[in-house]
């Protein structure tokens, strides 16, 4: 494109317009490699900001510009947060993701953003994760990565193709969301009543329940394993006390808000396959909590400096 005849107004307008075009696909790259809700939205300002003071008369392709300053900037800000994540309080959690008026999240496929594939996806380096969520969320083809993440052509397809085992050894293959959905109201109906057997018949042998509550108390600190322990631990009475489930669209999946006197307590989702539920996830830390209620409109205009 060329602005050099326009004017400053006219250059920043078309700015804008065209940031706005990708701005949900730029959130979408960074939150999949970041799994945060609040980094994400950092990266994709600062990434305004960059385009903002970029001459833009010389950028041939927008969106790759865009696409490769988010991806890398994302890189970035996720190998310091491993380190940040160290210091982390018993089981750390992606931020749930609002995905009721944007369900794909900027992707050109639904992928990679499940809360429970979010947590896998933790277990690679930045650059596997990057190079895993462009090539599977968002369709780049190899020479896009390549160019992107500044590697050779073979080293990209290797880096995916590694990523890809990876993912296919930790994962289990997901139910559809309507039989996601009833395995979740089935769950919280049987841990609102106690109703322990029920409970144990909706989970797996070897399921797990984790609590992201970073040091808060009456949070589990480590991840509950078996079937009995997670249906027990599931059923505390204090919890679910005067409690309000709500339903909400998280992650592209069914997930409940808890509620206490109005004001949400808890998320909670889970992982289901033809087995049963053998993931349930709580995020109890407050932040997180935030940052999934106020969740802003990936299309709305960017800040200027």
């Amino acid at each position: 494109m060329d602005l050099r005849s326009s004017s400053p107004a006219e250059d920043l307008e078309e700015a804008v317009s065209v940031f706005v075009r990708y701005r949900g696909r730029l959130f979408g790259i960074a939150y999949r490699v970041l799994g945060s809700v609040v980094e994400a939205e950092d990266v994709v300002q600062e990434v305004w900001l960059r385009w903002q003071n970029t001459d833009r008369s010389a950028v041939v392709s927008p969106v790759a510009f865009l696409s490769s300053a988010t991806t890398r900037m994302a890189i970035n800000v996720a190998q310091s947060a491993r380190v940040r994540r160290e210091t982390y309080i018993g089981p750390w959690l992606p931020e749930p993701v609002d995905t009721s008026s944007d369900p794909e999240v900027g992707a050109q496929r639904a992928e990679a953003l499940e809360l429970a594939l979010l947590l896998v996806l933790e277990k690679l380096s930045p650059v596997e994760r990057a190079a895993y969520v462009l090539r599977e969320a968002f369709d780049y083809g190899y020479p896009e990565i390549a160019e992107i993440l500044q590697l050779s052509l073979v080293n990209v397809r290797k880096i995916v193709s590694r990523a890809r085992r990876h993912l296919s050894d930790e994962q289990r293959e997901s139910v559809d969301t309507a039989e996601h959905r009833r395995l979740l109201n089935a769950f919280v109906s049987a841990a609102r009543t106690g109703d322990v057997a029920s409970l144990e018949a909706l989970l797996t042998p070897d399921a797990v329940s984790l609590s992201d509550g970073n040091g808060l108390r009456s949070c589990a600190r480590i991840p509950v394993l078996g079937r009995a322990r997670v249906a027990k631990l599931s059923t505390y009475p204090r919890f679910w006390r005067e409690a309000e489930p709500r339903l909400v669209d998280a992650n592209g999946c069914p997930g409940v808000m808890v509620y206490r006197n109005d004001q949400p307590i808890a998320f909670m989702t889970v992982a289901a396959s033809q087995g049963g539920i053998y993931n349930v996830m709580w995020v109890f830390t407050p932040s997180k909590i935030t940052a999934f209620l106020d969740s802003w409109p990936r299309c709305a205009p960017p800040v200027a400096a």
